[in-house]
């Protein structure tokens, strides 16, 4: 199978560039920039692609990489550091500017190359920059392709080694023509063919689970949301009755969730044991107001349950899991070490030394749109696969300081209420994700001439593509009046209601 070979220097964007090159139909992976050539002769890709970072190429301790890799006659293209880094290595030079570009920019082509075939015209093409050193001289065999304002090296190529490099991040939205540009470095110039899907990624993952589970058993944690049960599909129809599925119900789920989950799996002929355990989580909540904290508890507790579960259907050798690309990046870079943790996500911890079972993680390298995609390849039904994404830890993390019974039920119904009036618009679809989020605040309000001080609730929509970036959703204000007149009317024990309007960056999706 072809394959494009990302080197990671840490940028938060980098899964990115793997999203765009899959769109192209070529696999994409990302390994850490610290990859041996050894390693990468054993992978054997068509191209190889060096992310953007933090870095700067001038610190002494500045991620990089060996020359040995420029030598191996494949493509290269360098992306706004590993831009800097290919020059820097192979006789340019890189200064500090004092002029940094950050955000839009506009990029004039000055020699035409094949980097730009399809994709741009001679003048004011738009780019997204994010930088503050910039290459003031190539190497010796490289051409200046396009400049900026501020970057007089925004494209640098030597077509006759194949080695790009762009000051800029083509692999973001806000570069209209990014992808087209990647595409014709995956296509025209590494000359891969296009051949990968989700029906290719689908065969490979099957063959991958019966390979490394054989004839042992596979534990996997449900909770009806489309990770899961995508990754319960898959490894079904890999290895049958050699899976266990088990869901955990927490309390800390959505209105009704439990019901709905144990008709989907009933739905699809997968079994499912259903364990009540939301009494323990409680009790180990309380009191706590530290997201982190809640985080590794409700971890720690979930893979307790899953241990004595095991225990109970003899044993199990692997517990899969519905880890996502976002969630690996906002966790710790496994890819290389050099990207900076946004947060924790209880399925990226790995499991505890004394369990005996190994993780399997069908879906680690994909972003949810593919998941969805897949989902559907595989006949699941599109009102499941469409359902908005909901984090491992549920509630506890849209209730900001101490968890209760009480703060549970309110958020529930409000919850429930304002997905079913968003469905009954008709915008489920085109949001994201949506959800409430029960303040560790209480305002005055009145009602029927009574004094009231009770909980505040935030709504919260925002539109995506893969959950690394996203903004919120224009609601109109009558939607929102009227979801705040209903929330108040048949929610006892809130009395106001705010939207957030946050997009991310700077903020999160979870307010947690």
């Amino acid at each position: 199978m072809e394959r494009v070979l990302i080197l990671d220097f840490g940028s938060q964007v980098t899964q990115l560039i793997a999203r765009r090159v899959r769109e192209s139909g070529v696999f994409s992976e990302i390994k850490p920039y610290r990859t041996s050539i050894a390693e990468i002769k054993k992978d054997k890709p068509k191209a190889i692609i060096l992310s953007g970072g933090p870095s700067s190429v001038s610190e002494k301790f500045a991620p990089t990489i060996s020359k040995e890799i420029f030598e191996l006659g494949i493509p290269i293209l360098g992306i706004c550091y590993g831009q800097q880094l290919m020059c820097s290595l192979l006789g340019g030079k890189v200064e500090s500017s004092d002029e940094r570009e950050f955000g839009r920019a506009e990029v004039d082509i000055v020699k035409d190359c094949k980097l730009f075939t399809g994709a741009w015209k001679k003048s004011k093409n738009i780019v997204w920059m994010s930088h503050g050193d910039r290459v003031v001289k190539i190497p010796k065999g490289f051409v200046a392709a396009a400049k900026s304002k501020n970057a007089p090296f925004a494209v640098v190529c030597d077509e006759k080694r194949k080695f790009y490099g762009v000051q800029f991040h083509p692999e973001v939205v806000h570069t209209p023509e990014g992808a087209k540009l990647i595409r014709n470095f995956t296509h025209k110039i590494a000359g891969c063919k296009g051949n990968w899907n989700m029906g290719s990624f689908l065969k490979k993952e099957i063959e991958v689970i019966q390979q490394t589970v054989g004839k042992k058993r596979v534990l996997c944690g449900v909770s009806g949301g489309v990770d899961s049960t995508v990754v319960a599909a898959i490894i079904h129809k890999a290895i049958g009755k050699q899976l266990s599925c088990i869901f955990v119900d927490t309390g800390l789920l959505r209105k009704d969730e439990a019901k709905q989950v144990k008709k989907l799996f009933s739905d699809f002929h997968i079994p499912l044991k259903q364990v009540d355990a939301s009494a323990l989580f409680l009790k180990e909540l309380k009191g706590v107001s530290d997201p982190e904290r809640k985080r590794k508890i409700i971890g720690k507790l979930f893979i307790d349950v899953f241990e004595a579960e095991a225990k109970k259907l003899g044993g199990a050798d692997f517990l899969a899991q519905g880890t996502l690309y976002p969630d690996v990046i906002e966790s710790v870079s496994v890819h290389g070490d050099a990207s900076v943790t946004i947060k924790s996500h209880h399925n990226v911890g790995g499991l505890p030394a004394r369990m005996k079972m190994k993780l399997i993680e069908p879906v680690r390298e994909l972003f949810k749109d593919e998941v969805r995609e897949l989902g559907l390849k595989m006949g699941l039904k599109k009102e499941m696969i469409g359902r908005h994404p909901f984090p491992g830890p549920g509630l506890a993390i849209r209730i900001p300081g101490e968890i209760t019974a009480e703060k549970i039920a309110i958020l529930q119904k409000a919850d429930d209420i304002y997905i079913r009036e968003i469905k009954k618009a008709g915008l489920y679809d085109k949001i994201w994700q949506a959800f409430a989020v029960l303040l560790p605040v209480k305002t005055v309000g009145v009602m029927g001439d009574q004094r009231t001080y009770e909980y505040v609730l935030a709504l919260r929509a925002v539109t995506s593509t893969d959950g690394m970036t996203a903004d919120y959703y224009p609601f109109s204000h009558e939607f929102l009046g009227n979801v705040s007149s209903l929330i108040v009317n048949h929610v006892r024990g809130v009395n106001r209601v705010v939207y957030d309007i946050t997009s991310k960056p700077p903020g999160t999706i979870e307010w947690e």
